[in-house]
Order: C-alpha cells, then sequence, then structure tokens
C-alpha cells in the first residue's frame, strides 16, 4: 500500500516520513539524506538544498534514537537540577539557555529533587540521547559510591563525544574527563563569618551547613566557617550548627529547634538565602528583631535579598556567569575546562554589632 506524499504539503497521514521518502522526493540517494541530515560528509550546495526542501515539505522529523545509533549530536545541552523554582538555580538555567542559543544548542531542563539516583539516571539517559554537554547544577554528594557512578558516566559522555559538566560543584578526580564551572563556596562562607566575627558577634549560629555533611555545598560552607573562627581565635559551639535543607521552611523550622532548646547566640549565618527568610519569619514570631536583637546573614544574593525589611546580608554569586561560563567551556574545549568564580559580601542592614558591644 503506498503512502500519499503529495508535493503540495507535509505528510498528513498516520505513518512516519521516513528517509527513502525524502530521498525520494530530492531525486538523490538515502545515502546521501543520511549524510545532509549528520553534517559529516561534504554534499554538493544544490543537492544540500534539495534535501533539506524535500525536508521542510515532508515535514520530516528526525529520529532522535536513529540519530544517537548513527553517533550524530543531537544539537542540545541537558541542565540538570534539584528544582526549578529555586531562585538562584533559576538564574544559572538563564545562564546556561543564553549560551545554549548563542551556540545553536537547544537547551533541556531536568529536575531531580534531590535524589541522587534520579540525578544519576538522568546522565545516563542524556548519554543515551547523545547530548552535546550534560550540566550538573548545585552541590553534588561526596558518598564514594556516587563518586564513583558518576566518574564511571564522565568517561562514558566523553567516549560518545559528549561533555559531563560541574557546575557550582568542585572536580570528580584529577583524571576525570570534566569541564568544572565552581565558585569559591568556602570562601564565601569564611568571608561572611569573618565579617560577622569582626563586628563583635561570638556565639554565631551556622543553619543548613556543616563541614562534615555529605552535600559538597553545605560542607564548603561549614568549612568557611569553622576556619574563620579558628582565624579569629574564637571558639565555635557545635550546638549552634544546625541541620537543615535549603528553603525557606527548613531555616523556619530549624530557627524554632532552635529558639527552642534556649540556646545562647547573637547572630545567625544561613545557608542560603531562603534558610534566611524562614529564619527572619522565626525570630519575629518570637519576639526577637533583627539586627537589633539578632544579626542575620545569607548566601546567594538572590534578586529579593535587597528587598527584605531589613535588606538582607549575604553572599553574591555569579548565578548567570557560572551558567554562561559552563555551555561555553564544555562545547569550546581548546579553553581551560577548570575555573572558579569569585564570590564577594554584599552588605545592607541585617547585621550589626551585638547589644552589649554597643
Amino acid at each position: 500500500m503506498s503512502r500519499n506524499l503529495s508535493p503540495k504539503g507535509p505528510n498528513t497521514g498516520d505513518e512516519r516520513v521516513t528517509v527513502r521518502d525524502v530521498a525520494a522526493r530530492a531525486g538523490v540517494s538515502a545515502t546521501t539524506v543520511s549524510r545532509v541530515i549528520k553534517g559529516d560528509y561534504p554534499v554538493a550546495q544544490a543537492t544540500r538544498t534539495r534535501v533539506l526542501r524535500a525536508m521542510r515539505e515532508l515535514d520530516y522529523v528526525l529520529n532522535v534514537h536513529a540519530r544517537a545509533l548513527s553517533g550524530a549530536s543531537t544539537q542540545m545541552v541537558a541542565f540538570v537540577l534539584d528544582d526549578v523554582t529555586g531562585p538562584s538555580f533559576a538564574y544559572v538555567a538563564k545562564g546556561v539557555e543564553q549560551q545554549a542559543t548563542t551556540e545553536g544548542r537547544l537547551c533541556m531542563v531536568c529536575t531531580t529533587h534531590g535524589d541522587p539516583a534520579r540525578e544519576l539516571a538522568v546522565v545516563e539517559a542524556m548519554r543515551e540521547q547523545r547530548a552535546d554537554a550534560v550540566i550538573l547544577v548545585g552541590g553534588g554528594s561526596l558518598d564514594d559510591a556516587y563518586v564513583e557512578r558518576m566518574t564511571h558516566f564522565a568517561h562514558a559522555l566523553d567516549k560518545a563525544g559528549s561533555r559531563l559538566v560541574l557546575c557550582g560543584r568542585p572536580p570528580l578526580g584529577a583524571d576525570v574527563p570534566t569541564t568544572v564551572v565552581e565558585y569559591d563556596n568556602e570562601g564565601g562562607a569564611y568571608a561572611m563569618t569573618s565579617h560577622l566575627l569582626s563586628q563583635g558577634h561570638r556565639r554565631i549560629a551556622l543553619i543548613g551547613a556543616s563541614a562534615d555533611d555529605l552535600s559538597t555545598t553545605k560542607a564548603d560552607r561549614g568549612r568557611g566557617f569553622a576556619r574563620a573562627h579558628q582565624a579569629f581565635g574564637v571558639p565555635f559551639d557545635p550546638d549552634l550548627v544546625v541541620p537543615a535543607g535549603f528553603d525557606r521552611n527548613d531555616g523556619y523550622d530549624a530557627a524554632r529547634r532552635l529558639l527552642a532548646l534556649g540556646a545562647e547566640f547573637t547572630a545567625v549565618f544561613a545557608a542560603t538565602d531562603m534558610v534566611a527568610i524562614g529564619v527572619l519569619a522565626a525570630l519575629r514570631e518570637a519576639g526577637l528583631r533583627v539586627p537589633d536583637d539578632v544579626s542575620l546573614a545569607g548566601y546567594d544574593d538572590i534578586p529579593f535579598a535587597a528587598d527584605l525589611s531589613p535588606g538582607l546580608t549575604t553572599v553574591r554569586i555569579p548565578t548567570e556567569e557560572l551558567g554562561r561560563t559552563a555551555v561555553r567551556l564544555a562545547l569550546n574545549r581548546h579553553e581551560r575546562q577548570h575555573v572558579v568564580l569569585g564570590t564577594h559580601i554584599v552588605v545592607r542592614d541585617s547585621v550589626r554589632p551585638p547589644a552589649r558591644s554597643r
């Protein structure tokens, strides 16, 4: 039974148009059509034009799986993150999308909801799809099994002509083929803790990070916090280091637990600005004023940190630059493949010397 492939318009039947159909319309061989699609073999411009016109007329849709098996790129970068609703993630995503467009690539967004197993599954799926780059955004896991499996995928992606990109997290190892675009995570925490200590605070609560956490982001911020205390010769109370997630409700619940214990502190360093917003709500609920009774600092400098009352003192991360740099380096591998971007403190009104110092 023949199919109706009228020259007046695309195929509207139930059957998929094939390479052979395109070849028949263009008056060339199926091999020539495949060469035009893959772009890996010289084809005369007039022939190429006929093939492309036939593809448009027949509304030919490329079979991604067949293209992957042929070894061709899908002209796509995959952007993998925990949660699309996170403000800082959104701005990294903006940078990724902008640079992907500049580089002539489509951008696919995948979420993991903080599940390392799902992250590994997404990376495997993107390897099968032959994405040009798989960009992992946010903290990674220090779990040995996770690191081993991700290292395997880095080598598999590299062998397939793709690239694993670690954006905002440290390298997997010296010999692992990855592109790494990180920021001075520990340095930012060190600088903010030093700022609080220089203001006279000696009882500083850290909510949402710890030096012994399995999350690379939380561990780095915890180490920066501890290192600043050591540099100032000020011991910190381990009971003031409160584990928590990275969103607003996590900060609120952690601050309430800390207050319920009757712990004494004059400042709170929240591991993210969203955590800080939750902490601020809990402090106000307890009748404490920021910064009159308790100083409060965050990390990330999300867009509305400046609009809080008081404006939040925080650590700024170059989020959009992280995304743009990740794509650019992954697609231009003659450039240096490990970049560390800087962070800096943004001083606003939520921090002041403790009341007894004033």
